[in-house]
């Protein structure tokens, strides 16, 4: 086989991964693009069967989702407690999880792998299965129905998650510089705000977001422990769904309303993400 030929093999290779690739993206972006558009047709033409893509667009979904003209209950309660639940608990996840991870990468513990494992296996048991303890707990110390029970609850499920990351971010934090940093004398504080932080800041941007995402979305907890006082959007979604009635385009502009902060968030940390997530890869 001559060179121009192995190059044409590879070309067309190339070109296969290529149209494989835009496949299976507008393969995953069809149903986002479909609600979207659902959100901006009248019920009856969402409910029609088949669904027509030449129904006129209107804003009445939306209109009866914001609650405006007094109809309905406002939805800025519980998007509010999504923003204070899903920001807060990032937050305290990354204080937590940047010195873990400093411990287990660039200063390791004894029996590290140890601990790698038991951060592992608290993500082994499925979530209802520890509802109803949890809830007893709640219940015990009055914070049912309390948005800094699901602050806690949300630190506590992404934190294996984040610690798992931030190792592998922390890794690549050359041992140099913090060497460099001892000798001039700076302390665990500093070198962890100067000298790991800028460095690992795209890893830290990649677990901040992969953080929020999972709090935001989360429906399990905040459907059983939450009611009228702390519940969270995905809870509020749930009940625009009836058993009478037609609710399709109100439920889809609802969830487009509920995706524009991850969204949003997403195309902030775009290229924080994708350095964050090449931390760590395999050289």
């Amino acid at each position: 086989m001559t060179r121009g030929d192995r190059r044409g093999g590879r070309r067309v290779r190339g070109a296969a991964l290529g149209l494989t690739a835009w496949l299976c993206g507008i393969a995953f972006f069809l149903p986002v693009a479909w609600m979207v558009l659902t959100s901006f047709h009248r019920e009856t033409d969402a409910a029609t069967n088949p669904p027509s893509l030449a129904a006129p667009l209107t804003l009445h979904g939306y209109r009866e989702f914001f609650g405006v003209g007094g109809a309905g209950v406002s939805p800025w309660p519980p998007l509010l407690n999504s923003l204070t639940a899903s920001v807060a608990s990032t937050l305290l996840v990354l204080v937590l999880a940047v010195p873990a991870a400093y411990a287990l990468s660039l200063r390791p513990v004894r029996k590290w792998r140890d601990v790698l494992f038991f951060f592992l296996s608290t993500k082994m048991l499925p979530l209802v299965a520890g509802l109803l303890p949890i809830y007893l707990v709640a219940q015990n110390t009055r914070m049912l129905d309390d948005i800094w029970l699901l602050v806690i609850l949300y630190t506590s499920m992404n934190l294996p998650i984040a610690v798992w990351m931030m190792r592998s971010f922390l890794a690549e934090v050359p041992v140099e510089m913090l060497e460099a940093a001892s000798i001039d004398g700076a302390g665990l504080p500093t070198t962890l705000v100067r000298i790991v932080a800028p460095v690992a800041l795209p890893g830290i941007a990649a677990t901040a977001l992969i953080s929020f995402i999972f709090s935001w979305n989360e429906l399990l907890f905040a459907r059983v422990l939450t009611g009228v006082v702390a519940g969270t959007s995905p809870v509020f979604l749930t009940g625009l769904v009836t058993s009478q009635g037609l609710f399709l385009a109100k439920v889809c502009a609802a969830a487009t309303v509920v995706s524009l902060p991850v969204l949003v968030a997403g195309f902030a940390a775009q290229d924080k993400l994708v350095q964050g997530l090449s931390l760590g890869a395999v050289k």
